[in-house]
């Protein structure tokens, strides 16, 4: 009886606990009908998330072009190469989808991919071990260029697969590199997890960064279990944005000009930097720009310098500085150009140590002050700041020129000079550059007064911003006129200083005359600061200068404005720091000049004859070389047959030895070894070919041999290295000693 009586007691426990295990849990099932979630989850959201595929539509970075619309930066397609090696991924024996023989794949691919069989095969047979999904094959598996995706394609090899992924791709290599920087894929933290996007590192790619970054889109659609889509698949597309086109001010063909000089001091000179730029002063358009040591933005590495020396790197200037001091006297009423002076040295007084001209302290005798500008003597430069202007007015001068601030260019890390003035000795050496900083911008900025009436300009290099999709301008800047340091009058006095230098009987800058324009400048032989000295010694040594020049042309009205430095080239005994600038600066001013159409000043008869170009369009191509080689122009046929197009037009006027390109309508490839980028990238043009470049300098291989036929969208791979040239030649009477 007590046996039965625990039984019934138990029973019951356990039939209570059964009643609240079935309450609770019909609780439970009631509130997540009623609610339709689960802590705090909606089963219906999460049902939607579950059957609903999502992906990202990449947008497409915006470009950056020349002035005349150039391409120099854009998005250019890769493809990553990938194999499946699951055999679960395939579902009909006959058809594989996945690598069903990894000798053979390996066999194919080793030559494409330059990488070894077992290289590969190891790489699949690893990946079928460890049963992964999908193998790669590390840095050869990537950035794959279409012709060598398609390649691949040809083979038709089971389980190989490719993802198309962008870079950043420079098409003229090492070009305008420290403007334009560099952008290169960056990883970011999203809400959906890490996202791949290309961002800007340096130069303008950085500076217009969020310009150029476009916005993804997506799209979405419900799925069933196999990843297909719905009837009702309630699709969603957002489409991307696409980023803004950046055009920039430089000129192409003149950037190339500048590149190629430069590329050929570098080789010749070996020297540790050098700088240069060139201006449009009527409107302060950087036209070129160019620094050595420079870098490849396509592969950035071992990069000897990050910096744009002509913004970021301010050292002592030298006599170039001398235009303001002159500009300064004349502006102040205090100058005068007949009266003279004595040469050589000059004390103002006994707490003040002496001031040498850069001829050892020897000068020239009693001269005048114009020929003192001319031979560039800094017993001339003291004496007008500390007698003529008075220090105090002299310093409102340098402010007035800017030379105390940075320009606003709209560049990167744009850092200014030091105007050195705190004691009486730095206000007289700042008259001949010596103590006080500057930057190359920050005298071009002030340069710009002297060769546009007075009116300084503002520097820049972004011309426009322009909407990729539509081709409406978002944003133009135009001329901007920031002081007026001087009058047209001091100004028009400068020039006529400045073209003495040049062409005058005792000039220092006679190395910086061209054939068919006068040029006015200012030479410059700074010194470089002694790291290792603590009392501010300078390096001594004929090579261990900055040779600079400041020039423009035609000088009576000022189209082009070049400033030039070197610094520390490998000379000859019998040659001058003025050899390696003077042949960057006479190369660069003279073509660019006649590129820009800009008329000879100089005497009619000693100008070179120019030839017009005649109707090309349509004619036998061997009868039209002929005709215009026998004019003494350099010819390259594309082909035979028929021209259908040229790198010259009717009516063009070129001169003698000129390079001109004809394709005809049956085109193949000409030999275009050792021609120029600037003919490379012409011909590539003409041709409709895609381009890819390696290196600087001259043409030494192309991939696509000669005459071979070729059709648009060929791919052309050019490489080039720096020729050996023979140096400037010429004598000059340029400054040797001291911050002349």
């Amino acid at each position: 009886m007590k046996k039965h009586k625990t039984t019934h007691f138990m029973a019951g426990i356990l039939m209570l606990v059964f009643v609240g295990i079935f309450l609770v849990l019909t609780g439970r099932f009631l509130y997540i009908q009623v609610t339709g979630e689960i802590d705090g989850v909606s089963l219906e959201k999460w049902a939607e998330e579950k059957r609903t595929a999502s992906y990202t539509i990449d947008s497409e970075r915006g470009k950056i072009y020349d002035k005349n619309g150039m391409t120099l930066a854009y998005d250019r397609p890769t493809f990553r190469m990938y194999a499946i090696v699951d055999k679960a991924y395939t579902s009909n024996p006959e058809e594989p989808k996945h690598v069903d023989n990894p000798e053979k794949t390996a066999e194919l691919l080793a030559p494409l991919l330059d990488l070894e069989e077992e290289e590969i095969r190891s790489t699949i047979e690893d990946g079928i071990k460890d049963e992964r999904f999908q193998v790669e094959f590390g840095k050869e598996g990537k950035e794959l260029s279409q012709q060598k995706r398609d390649e691949i394609a040809a083979l038709n090899l089971p389980g190989i697969k490719f993802e198309k992924e962008p870079i950043r791709y420079y098409p003229n290599g090492v070009f305008a590199s420290h403007i334009l920087g560099f952008a290169r894929e960056t990883e970011k933290e999203t809400e959906n997890g890490v996202k791949r996007e290309i961002t800007g590192i340096a130069g303008m790619e950085k500076e217009m960064n969020n310009l150029l970054s476009g916005k993804d889109g997506h799209i979405s659609y419900q799925r069933d279990k196999y990843n297909k889509k719905l009837l009702d698949p309630s699709e969603v597309i957002t489409k991307p944005e696409d980023g803004d086109d950046v055009y920039l001010t430089i000129d192409q063909k003149i950037q190339t000009l500048l590149e190629d000089s430069l590329s050929q001091v570098e080789e010749e000179y070996n020297p540790e930097r050098i700088t240069a730029v060139v201006m449009d002063p009527k409107t302060g358009e950087i036209v070129a720009m160019g620094n050595r040591p420079s870098y490849n933005p396509n592969s950035p590495s071992d990069v000897e310098n990050w910096y744009n020396d002509v913004v970021s790197t301010p050292v002592e200037a030298g006599s170039t500085v001398k235009m303001f001091t002159w500009a300064s006297a004349i502006e102040e009423g205090v100058y005068n150009g007949n009266e003279t002076y004595k040469s050589g040295s000059y004390r103002p007084n006994e707490q003040i140590q002496s001031i040498n001209d850069h001829n050892g302290g020897r000068g020239w005798g009693i001269i005048t002050y114009d020929e003192g500008f001319q031979r560039s003597s800094n017993v001339a430069a003291a004496k007008l700041a500390w007698e003529k202007i008075g220090t105090d007015k002299f310093l409102e001068y340098l402010k007035a020129f800017d030379l105390d601030k940075e320009t606003g260019i709209d560049l990167p890390n744009e850092v200014a000079g030091r105007i050195l003035y705190n004691y009486s000795i730095e206000k007289i050496t700042t008259s001949f550059g010596q103590g006080s900083t500057l930057t190359p911008i920050q005298q071009l900025k002030a340069a710009s007064a002297i060769a546009n009436d007075g009116k300084m300009m503002q520097p820049y290099v972004m011309k426009k911003i322009v909407n990729s999709t539509t081709g409406k301008n978002i944003k133009e800047k135009s001329p901007n006129v920031v002081g007026n340091p001087i009058s047209k009058e001091t100004s028009d006095k400068v020039l006529k200083l400045l073209e003495s230098v040049v062409n005058g009987e005792h000039g220092t800058g006679k190395m910086y005359q061209i054939d068919d324009y006068t040029v006015g400048g200012k030479t410059g032989t700074a010194q470089i600061p002694n790291p290792e000295s603590s009392s501010g010694a300078y390096l001594s040594g004929k090579e261990n200068h900055i040779f600079s020049f400041l020039g423009m042309a035609p000088i009576e009205d000022p189209q082009l404005m070049i400033y030039v430095s070197v610094k520390k080239p490998e000379l000859e005994p019998t040659e001058t720091g003025s050899m390696p600038v003077s042949f960057i600066f006479t190369n660069v001013m003279e073509n660019s000049l006649h590129y820009l159409n800009i008329d000879p000043d100089k005497d009619p008869e000693r100008q070179i004859e120019e030839i017009t170009i005649p109707e090309l369009i349509g004619k036998p191509a061997d009868k039209m070389k002929k005709t215009l080689t026998d004019k003494g122009l350099q010819v390259t046929v594309a082909g035979k047959g028929t021209i259908t197009d040229a790198s010259v037009k009717q009516g063009d006027k070129v001169l003698v030895n000129d390079h001109i390109i004809l394709v005809t309508d049956k085109p193949v490839m000409p030999s275009i070894i050792g021609w120029s980028l600037r003919d490379v990238i012409q011909i590539a043009e003409l041709l409709e070919l895609k381009i890819e470049t390696f290196g600087n300098g001259y043409t030494v291989t192309q991939n696509i041999k000669a005459g071979t036929p070729l059709k648009k969208g060929d791919y052309l791979g050019v490489e080039f290295k720096p020729p050996t040239k023979e140096n400037a030649e010429g004598e000059s009477q340029e400054e040797t000693s001291g911050a002349d």
